[in-house]
Formats: C-alpha cells, sequence, structure tokens
C-alpha cells in the first residue's frame, strides 16, 4: 500500500519487525553456535536443557561413532544432522532427549596414518602414544565442525573408545562374552589383507571386480592299479590323471587333498595325452576346452573314488612337492562349471579347511607358505621369497613345464576386496580368536550362564523384536545373521584393546587363571590405558614361577568389538548416570545403511551374547551422499560437497534444509543447482515467518488474546488448518521422517498461508481499528500459528527457529531457547470448519482464474477493483450466503453479488465506483463524509467511529 498519502499512511497497521528478510547466515549462525556451547559452568545449553527435562522419559539416540581420522565430508554431516532433528524433535515433544556424541578411535586406520607419517617400524608404546596423541587431535577438529552445523550435545563429555574407562569396559564386556560360553579359538581360514597385515571380519569385505588366471592341472595317479579297480578296469593302458579347475593358481603349492562329490557321475576319459578323470556332464566342454579328442571309458559315482591318491602336479620338479593328495567327499564339490573336482589347500579355504579337518589333518600339517605380508616363506619350494599376485605367472609356466598344465585363461569375476584398501583379499588359516555363532563349547563358560539358544538364534530372535526405518533393513540385517560364519575378534595390530590372554608355549592352552587376570587387565586399563597393560610383563601378572612357561599374547580386539560395545561401556558404564533407568537398549540406533554389516550387526551380536537381547529398539538407514548423476560424492570424482565451505557460503542452515528436505532412505542427491533450489525454498519459509513476526509485534497475548469463542470464523479455521497439519507433523516426527514435514510447512507457507489467509487477512490488520476485535483475533490466531509453527521447524531450522524465538518467544516465557519448549496443544480441528473452507477456498480459486483473466485483458489492476457476481446451487449457495457481507474479503474484490442456479457459474467485471484512497477498495460510499472525501466509510467507521464490524473474514 505504497500509493496513500503519508498522512494516510500513518493510519494503518503496518507490519513491523526486527527479524530480517535477509537471513545473512554465514555470519549470523557463529554466534548461535557460541551461545549455544557456552563453557563457563553450566551455561551451556545442552546442559541447561537436560536440568530443565530432569525426570521426564527419556529418549536415548546412541550414537554410532564415526572414526577419529580425516575431515568431515558431507556423509558425516547428513548423519550428525539427522540425528541432532530426530532428538530436538523429541525434545520438543516433552521428552528429556539424550545425546552424547561419540569417536571410534582404535584401528588400522590410524594405525597407517602414524606409519606413513614416522614409518613402519616404530615399537608398540611409540604407536600406541602417537595414535593417541593423533586421535585427540582429529576429535577436536570434527568436534568444532560438528557444533558449527547446529547439532546440540554433550561436546564437553563425548565418549570416545579410546578413554581409558571405556577401554576397561570393553574388556569387561569381553569377559562377559566368555562368561557366556561365546568365544574359543580356532585355527580356520579367515579373510586377510596383505595391506592391513591382519584378518578381517565379514563385515569388512566388499566385492568388486578383479582379473584372475584360470587353469586346468593334471593331477597324476598315484596307484594305477587301485584307479583302474575303482572304475571297475582290469588295468590302465596309459597314465591317468585327475583334473582339478581354479582361479588361485597362488594356492596350487599348498595344495593337500581333492574334493569330488560323492554322488555326482565321474567318467574315466580316453584321450591322445591320456587318462583324465572329470565330472561326466562336463566331459565335451573340458574336451574342447583342452582341444583334445576323447572316449568315456567307464562312469562311477564319486563315492567310489574316495582315498585313492594322486600326485602334486609339481611332484616330479622339486623334492619339496613330492607328496600324494588324498581323494576326500565333499558336496560343495559340484559340476557347475570347471572339472567337477576342486583342489584342496586347506590354509586358504573355509570349505577346503573343513573338509581336510573332517577327514582327520591335524592342524599341524596344514600347510600355510603365505605370510601376512603377501609373500611365502622363504623355505618354500620354487617360489619362496615371491608375493602370492606376483608368482601366478610363474606357478602357471612350472606346471606348463611339468606337463601339468592343460588350459590357461584370464576372467574377470566379482572378488572379495578390503573395504579400506579396496585391494584384493585371500582366505589365510590362523590363530585366531572368534566368537562361536551355533552349537559348541567356548573357553571358561561360567557354570549356569551358557544360553539355552546359539548367538545366531538370540540375535534373529532379537531383531524379530526390532522396528526398522525403512522396514526393508528388516530383511537385509536377518539375512546376513543368518548366514554369517563365526565372528573373528583377534587381530595382530598395535592401536587397540589388547586381549589379555596368558597363552602356555608347550600346549597353548590359556593361563587357569584367566577370568582373574581380565579383571586385572581391567583395572590396569582403567588407571592407564592399554598402554598400561602393554608395559605390564609376564613375570608380573603370572608371578615368577609360571612366568617362563607364558606367552603374553599380543593380539587385540578388533574395532568392531570397540564400537559395537559401546552400549555396555557407555549407556551403562561411563555414561550411565544419565542411561541406566532405560535398561539395555536404546530408542534409536541410526547410520548409513552399510552399517548393516557393520555397528548394527556387530551391537547386536554383542548385546545378544551378553543380555540375549538387542541393544537398540529401533534401527534407522540412510543412504550415501550423492552428486545429481546418482554417483557417490568422493574426492577421486571431484563432485563432494565440503560442509564447511558450505556452511560459510550459504550457512549451515541450508545444509540442514537440504538433509530435512531429502528422502534419506536411499541415497541423498546434492549439488550447486539443488541447494539453490533448496535456497529458494529457505527464502519463502523465512519470508512466511518474517509476515507474522512483524504483524504480532504489537500483540501481547496476556492482554490482547481473544477467546478462541470469539475468533472470527475464518480466524478459527486457520486454527484448525494448523492443528490439522500439526497431527500429521508429530505423526511424521514419531516416524522419523523429515523430507514430507519439508515439503508440507513449504506448501503451507505458500498456500495455506501466502495464497489464501495471509493474503485475505491483509485488510483487516491494517485497516481496522489497531486493538478491535477484528484485528486482535487475526492477532491470536497469527500468535498461535507463529508459535507453532516455530517448534514445527526447529528440529531442522535450528539457528532461524532461535532467532525469531528471541523476537516473540523470550520475552513472553523468559526462556532464550525454543528448545525448553513443547509442541503447542491445539483442540481438535473441527471437521465441519474445515469442510466449509476447503469448499469456500476450491471456489475462491475458480474465482480468482476469472479475476487474472480480467487482468490479462488490462480491465482492472489489482483484484480490489473487480466485482464478482456468483449463480451456484442450493448448497454452495448457502455456504457463500453464510458469510453475509464478509464474503467480498475471502475473494479480496470491492463486491460481491450471489443468486441461486443450478450450475455454478461466475462473472467478474470491473468495478464504476470510486477507489479509497486508504484501502483500495472500490466502493459507492468514497467521500460520503466531506472532511475525508478519499475514504470509504468503512476507513471512517474504523479511524474515527466505533469501526466496521467483521464476523467471518
Amino acid at each position: 500500500m505504497s500509493e496513500q498519502s503519508p498522512d494516510l499512511r500513518s493510519t494503518l497497521n503496518l507490519p513491523d519487525t526486527s527479524f530480517p528478510m535477509r537471513g545473512d547466515l554465514p555470519k549470523r549462525e557463529p554466534a548461535w553456535v557460541e551461545e549455544w556451547n557456552a563453557k563457563e559452568g553450566d551455561a551451556g545449553l545442552y546442559k541447561r536443557l537436560r536440568v530443565a527435562r530432569a525426570g521426564k522419559p527419556k529418549f536415548i539416540l546412541h550414537d554410532g561413532p564415526p572414526y577419529a581420522n580425516g575431515q568431515l565430508h558431507m556423509g558425516h554431516a547428513v548423519n550428525k544432522i539427522l540425528k541432532d532433528m530426530i532428538t530436538k524433535a523429541r525434545q520438543l515433544e516433552g521428552y528429556d532427549a539424550l545425546y552424547t556424541p561419540g569417536w571410534d578411535c582404535h584401528g588400522l586406520p590410524i594405525e597407517n596414518a602414524i606409519e606413513k607419517k614416522f614409518g613402519r617400524n616404530l615399537s608398540r608404546d611409540d604407536m600406541q602414544a602417537k595414535s593417541r596423541a593423533f586421535a585427540t587431535e582429529q576429535i577436536a577438529q570434527q568436534m568444532a565442525d560438528f557444533k558449527r552445523l547446529g547439532v546440540l550435545g554433550e561436546w564437553d563429555r563425548p565418549y570416545k573408545t579410546m578413554n581409558y574407562a571405556n577401554e576397561a569396559g570393553e574388556i569387561r564386556a569381553f569377559k562377559r562374552v566368555i562368561e557366556r560360553g561365546f568365544v574359543y579359538r580356532g585355527l580356520k581360514p579367515v579373510y586377510w589383507c596383505f595391506d592391513c597385515g591382519s584378518s578381517l571380519a565379514e563385515f569388512e569385505i566388499e566385492y568388486a571386480d578383479k582379473q584372475s588366471e584360470t587353469i586346468d592341472v593334471a593331477f597324476k595317479a598315484h596307484d594305477p592299479a587301485k584307479l583302474a579297480a575303482a572304475f571297475g578296469l582290469p588295468a590302465l593302458r596309459q597314465d591317468a590323471y585327475i583334473v582339478i579347475w581354479t582361479t588361485t593358481a597362488w594356492t596350487i603349492p599348498a595344495n593337500q587333498a581333492l574334493n569330488l562329490n560323492p554322488e555326482l557321475p565321474y567318467a574315466l576319459v580316453d584321450t591322445e595325452r591320456g587318462l583324465y578323470i572329470v565330472a561326466e556332464s562336463l566331459v565335451e566342454s573340458c574336451m574342447t576346452r583342452w582341444g583334445l579328442q576323447g572316449q568315456v571309458l567307464a562312469v562311477v559315482p564319486g563315492e567310489k573314488l574316495a582315498a585313492l591318491e594322486f600326485e602334486h602336479p609339481l611332484h616330479d620338479v622339486d623334492a619339496g612337492y613330492r607328496r600324494v593328495s588324498p581323494v576326500y567327499l565333499a558336496e560343495y564339490a559340484t559340476a557347475t562349471d570347471g572339472t567337477g573336482i576342486v583342489h584342496s589347500a586347506p590354509a586358504y579355504g573355509l570349505d577346503d579347511f573343513n573338509s581336510c579337518v573332517s577327514h582327520g589333518m591335524k592342524y599341524e600339517d596344514i600347510l600355510n607358505p603365505v605370510q601376512g605380508n603377501g609373500v611365502y616363506a622363504a623355505d618354500l619350494a620354487l617360489f619362496g621369497g615371491q608375493h602370492i599376485w606376483k608368482a601366478v605367472p610363474v606357478i602357471i609356466e612350472a606346471l606348463k613345464n611339468a606337463d601339468r598344465l592343460l588350459h590357461t585363461t584370464t576372467i574377470t569375476h566379482s572378488y572379495p576386496h578390503c573395504w579400506r584398501h579396496k585391494t584384493p583379499v585371500i582366505y589365510r588359516a590362523a590363530a585366531q580368536w572368534f566368537i562361536r555363532m551355533d552349537e559348541g563349547e567356548g573357553v571358561f563358560t561360567k557354570a549356569g550362564d551358557k544360553p539355552v539358544k546359539t548367538l545366531r538364534q538370540l540375535a534373529l530372535d532379537a531383531i524379530e523384536q526390532t522396528s526398522f526405518y525403512p522396514a526393508n533393513g528388516k530383511a537385509r540385517l536377518h539375512d546376513m545373521i543368518a548366514n554369517r560364519p563365526d565372528w573373528c575378534i583377534s587381530r595382530q595390530r598395535s592401536w587397540g584393546v589388547p586381549i589379555p590372554f596368558f597363552l602356555h608355549k608347550a600346549t597353548g592352552e590359556l593361563h587357569p587363571r584367566t577370568m582373574e587376570i581380565l579383571d586385572q587387565a581391567a583395572a590396569i586399563v582403567e588407571q592407564g590405558g592399554i598402554e598400561a597393560w602393554s608395559r605390564v610383563t609376564t613375570a608380573e601378572i603370572l608371578g615368577a614361577a609360571d612366568a617362563p612357561h607364558y606367552d603374553k599374547s599380543s593380539d587385540i580386539l578388533e574395532v568392531w568389538f570397540d564400537s559395537g560395545s559401546t552400549f555396555w561401556h557407555v549407556l551403562r558404564g561411563t555414561h550411565a548416570p544419565g542411561f541406566h533407568e532405560t535398561g539395555p537398549e536404546a530408542d534409536l540406533y541410526l547410520e548409513g545403511h552399510d552399517q548393516h554389516r557393520g555397528w548394527f550387526h556387530s551391537s547386536l551380536l554383542l548385546a545378544c551374547a551378553i543380555y540375549g537381547r538387542a541393544p537398540y529398539k529401533g534401527l534407522l538407514t540412510h543412504g550415501f551422499t550423492v552428486d545429481a548423476q546418482g554417483r557417490k560424492m568422493s574426492k577421486s570424482l571431484g563432485n563432494g560437497i565440503d560442509p564447511m565451505e558450505m556452511s560459510k557460503k550459504l550457512g549451515a542452515e541450508i545444509i540442514r534444509l537440504w538433509v530435512a528436505a531429502s528422502d534419506y532412505s536411499g541415497d541423498i542427491a546434492g549439488d550447486d543447482k539443488i541447494l539453490a533450489r533448496v535456497v529458494d525454498g529457505y527464502r519463502r519459509i523465512r519470508n512466511t515467518l518474517r509476515f507474522l513476526l512483524a504483524n504480532i509485534s504489537d500483540f501481547d497475548p496476556a492482554k490482547d488474546a481473544v477467546p478462541a469463542d470469539q475468533l472470527l470464523e475464518i480466524d478459527r479455521y486457520a486454527l484448525a488448518r494448523a492443528a490439522e497439519l500439526q497431527a500429521e507433523i508429530l505423526d511424521h516426527f514419531n516416524k522419523y521422517e523429515f523430507h514430507p514435514v519439508v515439503a508440507k510447512l513449504q506448501l503451507y507457507c505458500s498456500e495455506d498461508l501466502g495464497g489464501f489467509y495471509l493474503d485475505v487477512l491483509k485488510d483487516r490488520l491494517y485497516t481496522t481499528a489497531p486493538k478491535s476485535l477484528a484485528r486482535r483475533s487475526a492477532q491470536t490466531a497469527l500468535h498461535q500459528i507463529t508459535h507453532a509453527m516455530l517448534r514445527w521447524m526447529a528440529p531442522f531450522l535450528s539457528f532461524t527457529a532461535e532467532e525469531a524465538w528471541k523476537i516473540v518467544g523470550q520475552p513472553e516465557t523468559g526462556h532464550d531457547s525454543i528448545f525448553f519448549e513443547t509442541f503447542r496443544s491445539f483442540p481438535a480441528p473441527d471437521s465441519a470448519l474445515l469442510g466449509k473452507w476447503q469448499r469456500l477456498r476450491e471456489i475462491r480459486d475458480v474465482v480468482n482464474k476469472e479475476i487474472e483473466a480480467l487482468r490479462a485483458e488490462g480491465k482492472v489492476g489489482a483484484s480490489l477493483q473487480a466485482e464478482v457476481a456468483l449463480s451456484a446451487n442450493a448448497a454452495d449457495h448457502a455456504l457463500l450466503a453464510s458469510l453475509g457481507e464478509d464474503l467480498k474479503f475471502v475473494f479480496i474484490s470491492s463486491a460481491v453479488t450471489l443468486q441461486s442456479g443450478a450450475d455454478f457459474a461466475v462473472h467478474v467485471a470491473p468495478s464504476s465506483a470510486t477507489k479509497c484512497e486508504r484501502c483500495w477498495h472500490y466502493r459507492d460510499d468514497v467521500g460520503q463524509d466531506s472532511a475525508h472525501p478519499t475514504l470509504c466509510g468503512r476507513c471512517t467507521s474504523n479511524l474515527f467511529g466505533s469501526g466496521e464490524k467483521r464476523l467471518f473474514a
């Protein structure tokens, strides 16, 4: 309303607020961060919120600890912001919503970083000292960045897996798992990464394509007469061989057996090069592959060939291979490809290992020439000192020269890789400590403490009691638990929680006082950290008499045991005063969907091992951050978004809104264009909020609020619509959904408020008497809507909500933060009122189209220049007529006439009346008061008389 004279403008109730149109977020947000994280005494917001919510029901979102290594990437930001939004929403719901951030501090990546900087020959003490210092430095930087993103939490007392108390707590958790009968020591093949120099857990494996050389290799029959008899032949007229096919040529030097399926038919084939044994169904494909012509002499089931012996293919090349490989029967030998015969190197395959051991092979007889760095032992005949990958062509050449190679080619196939180094791994037999998934005996099981069910059964049962967000996470975790092998928990590294065992040098048995020693180790670590245990000597623990007979284990617990046991040593340990009454479960664990095989997985197994139940009531997973083309954000692709740089450029609030607006159940796409759209959405919300604040700046609810039964009908409708929307929003919050909330909030701002209610309201707000019922009714509704809306947006637009709260909320409540509040309480929405005004809005949309058409023709300017004539059926006529003279305000026109008709019809025409200089309505009574010749009757009454009466709009 800029056309009025200065004197008339002063008579209008024009909006006014100190809430700026521009957020200027990058400059203003750091001040909020500093205020929220005040260090003096208990001045920090998080601590004050705990005091305010003392005694209320607790909500525990247990933090899956990020690794204390490297700068934050957008995936970190998404994760922490989601956690922050959920805890803030629960806080506003009235819960004592606790959030203690944590860090995963031990493990290989930090050791690698130290080795790159200081070399690989550090002592254990030096590695541990440098690793602790490095992790401390990384945590400080990450913590500052998380705070900058607006995340509230117990930042002055986070949990760290390297805290002495947590390291000690982990040892005590380990002891409890032992007592429950789940821990055993075994020699078996486990995933082994040469770059890690250690075994890997199932969750540390990912699959990628790898090129491998396939080989068909012949093993000569050691006793031809026995072979002939097995096939029912009197004798063999030429040398006979059994042929294997493999993609792992490097395992041939460790071959110790051959596996055949007992029920599969095997053929003895006569060729120009000799007699060959293969699965009957594969004879044709094998002959074609080898370039031979063959005739089947006899066929027998695999069981007839059991115990026959065949010579190692390099038997005649070097004395180191002068051994035989017996035939063992095993169902895992199939005729799907290859030859139907599996070459067995028990040190390098789980099925091979199990087969050989079940057939009586002793652990000490298993050949294991591959060292931890991938190099064959120096004493291995022909190939000693060579790295296995580089030795493959040398092995193939040796087989060829020995006339035992029938075929070789290169294939590309899916192969397990280390998820840290992205390099191929192998199965490698090593003496390791395991957590047993199925039946079996553990070490030092406490009498009467062993569960009735296996760990696998306990974990699968616990999954059924867990809520999943999204629901498809349940099947994913279930399948992983159902099919996983025993968990190898030992690692051969320095920077980690020790496995405080002493093993007898002769027998390998644990010291009989092992359980007492575990308690002793925990006490030592609690006082001086893992470094203190490293310095303890065997004699100091076992005494002079036993010390010479025992070795102190140098193994550590793998890092998934660290984070997986935090429910024990954090929720029930270091931070127990806040958590103890919640029981063993947190309300929610929240991480990326890759953690079904990681933290969710290890936490579930350990909690079931200790308690027989999951450590969480709910699991929420989110996708990865990707660019607009769906490619995962990465440094190598250069498509990542740096959250800190984006905070400096646009503000952390924009990142928060982007996270909230994204459907996190899938991958979360972001780039400059996407963020630009988020900025537009933010401006829409901020401008709506500014309008609300500006129009209640002179409103004191204690003095000016209008009782609900005296509110104008459209104001009651606006509050009913807000109540309806709030019910939807709270339902979404309860299901941890945010993107529907953002979408509905933006739609509410643009359509319910900007496109309708506020548009209709402007005339009443600006032109009626400042303290009139008409204006105060509108302000009463706007005040309640503003307060409700600030709470809806506070979990994700935390900085903006807090900024507005200082203006509208703090003066009323005395609370300097919106997070002391709870969601507004609305009466149940009046469905009849909602239905009535929904129909009025539909009719209004039709009228607006007609007015727009007239405007496009240049016949009217603003809609107030139009006069509307409506024809409507009985129901719509009654509906429209119920508003009386207020109907024209709903259509923002100067006049409305109404008549009955069978069909709905609208006619819009320019008004011939005079325009009021103050309210811009076209009215016949403009100038009726000679003292105010440019004003209409309603403005004259509003300014100098009793004021117009509004009932509906």
